[in-house]
């Protein structure tokens, strides 16, 4: 090996993460979409019903201190002139690409972390404090210019991602900071606990258990001392996080798709329940299509307004036909309603397990397809093509253009697609 080799667990030395993060973006687009909205207390919420939370909130909502996951009766009382409004995720996706276009003029981006937050790896003629801060100050510009001027952003530049995410933090909103790796430790040092991206209130209490009360206790200590404290690798890697290390992330491979609904007080009735149910099982099942996946098995739970959850899987053979899934919600749906006596359901979730590729299908076929009656195997084949149909319908004129078994109505309307910030929808499915 040569003597000049770069180690590949040496701290970057210069410039290399620079790193988007919108302000209060739900909001922001609400705000942009609405001038009435502008300069106003605004909380976006997922259901049209006082006993819900915000799941974002304007700057001028947060200076009364609404914040995600504020119960709306409680933000209203801190912010008697709060403005809500129903989440309209459609138009945060659309924003998210148009935004991904006007960043991709300015710098190529590296990594979409979330929603609303993007990672672009600097090239060696851009990591000196000057150019990064032209490219900064190029991308706020192209964002007001083209995007709308009450979406704004923070943007942090370090040499690591993970670093560069928490700058974006430390000026909000608006904001623009710079950790150079000469005096990064002494620019964290200003920071809490809660600050940083992996330690919230749980792990703060646990730090706290341990001795640890602030961010100058947490940078004395070594890896593997961390590392006992959080329980895990997770904090031995917090370590080499905070001191500009640039570990790579860890490959993820999905597992379940699946879809969860709060219902509003009008929809927990066990009947109205159901239809949420099963239009969330649709939901599922199209978009298990679309991704090229079919599933082996099937769960259903619920939370009743007590607070209990309950919940029952079955397997099935590897099946992505809306059908299939609907006749084993029927099945496990019964089961559980005897276990829960007709109580009123709070929140519903389904999940499709088991996930296999179409072409491992097509390699690996169901070893007992031979021994079922030719009917069953066509009834099979006929509901794939049917549901396949179906979705075909629904993409060109529209969501719940077909239903199975449902008119649309207010189940299909609650059951709309939602975003998670750690995972972004494609806009088709929109119309699933």
């Amino acid at each position: 090996m040569s003597s000049t080799t770069q180690n590949p667990l040496a701290p970057p030395k210069s410039l290399q993460w620079l790193y988007v993060d919108f302000n209060s973006y739900f909001a922001s687009v609400e705000q942009q979409l609405d001038p009435r909205l502008r300069g106003k207390p605004v909380a976006v919420i997922p259901v049209e019903t006082g006993s819900t939370c915000a799941i974002a909130a304007s700057y001028e909502a947060k200076a009364y201190g609404v914040k995600t996951g504020t119960p709306v009766w409680e933000a209203r009382k801190m912010c008697p002139g709060l403005i809500c409004v129903l989440g309209r995720h459609n138009h945060y996706v659309e924003f998210h690409e148009r935004i991904l276009d006007e960043i991709d003029r300015h710098i190529p981006i590296t990594a979409v972390c979330s929603i609303d937050e993007m990672a672009c790896k600097l090239m060696k003629n851009e990591m000196s404090v000057k150019r990064v801060t032209e490219i900064a100050q190029s991308i706020k510009s192209g964002i007001a210019k083209n995007i709308g001027e009450y979406v704004r952003c923070s943007i942090g530049v370090a040499t690591s991602k993970y670093l560069a995410k928490v700058a974006t933090d430390m000026q909000k909103p608006d904001g623009f900071t710079i950790l150079n790796p000469e005096n990064v430790l002494e620019r964290l040092v200003e920071l809490e606990l809660r600050d940083l991206p992996g330690i919230g209130a749980n792990m703060e209490l646990r730090l706290n258990k341990a001795g640890i009360y602030d961010m100058k206790k947490l940078l004395t200590l070594q890896p593997k001392h961390l590392r006992s404290v959080w329980g895990s690798i997770w904090g031995e890697k917090m370590w080499y996080y905070l001191r500009g290390y640039d570990l790579p992330d860890g490959e993820t491979e999905r597992n379940s798709v699946g879809h969860s609904h709060v219902l509003s007080p009008e929809m927990r009735p066990p009947a109205q329940a159901y239809t949420i149910a099963r239009r969330l099982t649709m939901k599922a099942a199209a978009r298990l299509r679309r991704m090229g996946l079919y599933a082996g098995a099937f769960s259903i739970s619920y939370r009743v307004e007590n607070g209990s959850r309950l919940g029952l899987e079955a397997r099935c053979e590897p099946s992505q036909d809306s059908f299939t899934f609907q006749q084993l919600l029927d099945e496990l749906w019964r089961e559980l309603q005897k276990e829960s006596k007709g109580a009123r359901i709070k929140k519903v979730n389904v999940v499709l397990h088991r996930l296999t590729e179409t072409k491992d299908l097509q390699v690996q076929p169901d070893l007992f397809d031979t021994l079922k009656p030719k009917s069953e195997n066509k009834q099979r084949v006929r509901n794939e093509k049917l549901s396949a149909a179906m979705d075909a319908l629904n993409h060109k004129f529209g969501r719940d253009t077909v239903l199975l078994g449902m008119t649309a109505g207010k189940a299909s309307t609650d059951t709309g697609t939602k975003i998670a910030f750690t995972r972004i929808p494609d806009m088709e499915e929109f119309l699933e």
